[in-house]
């Protein structure tokens, strides 16, 4: 595994963004096409961890799956993990991994901050 692990969806800017930043500076990251993933609830609680954030901050509110589900009435981070294994698009994006940290490069500033922390 590449020191460096990117959470990537080729279709959003913000993530291609992430990669040329990656690239820019020389970083050779693990790409994971999480949406073609198959994600477990473990491999999202330790993204959380690594995060250390709650579950809803990992998610994309304005996503119709997130209202169709009426995920803003739920408070249990059991329920939430498992709607983010079930439906992967409500994961924030790009996340980037670096050893047992991680941060969501949204400002796309953040992902250069943690590179150098």
């Amino acid at each position: 595994m590449s020191e460096v692990q990117i959470w990537h969806n080729p279709r959003c800017s913000k993530s291609r963004q992430a990669m040329s930043i990656l690239e820019e500076a020389g970083v050779e990251a693990e790409v994971v096409k999480y949406l073609d993933e198959d994600l477990d609830v473990e491999q999202i609680k330790a993204l959380l961890l690594m995060l250390d954030i709650d579950a809803i901050d990992l998610m994309r509110t304005k996503e119709d799956i997130f209202k169709e589900l009426k995920l803003s009435e739920v408070h249990d981070e059991g329920v939430l993990i498992r709607a983010m294994s079930r439906f992967p698009k409500l994961i924030e994006r790009p996340i980037i991994i670096k050893g047992n940290k991680a941060v969501i490069g949204r400002p796309a500033e953040k992902i250069m901050e943690f590179l150098n922390s």
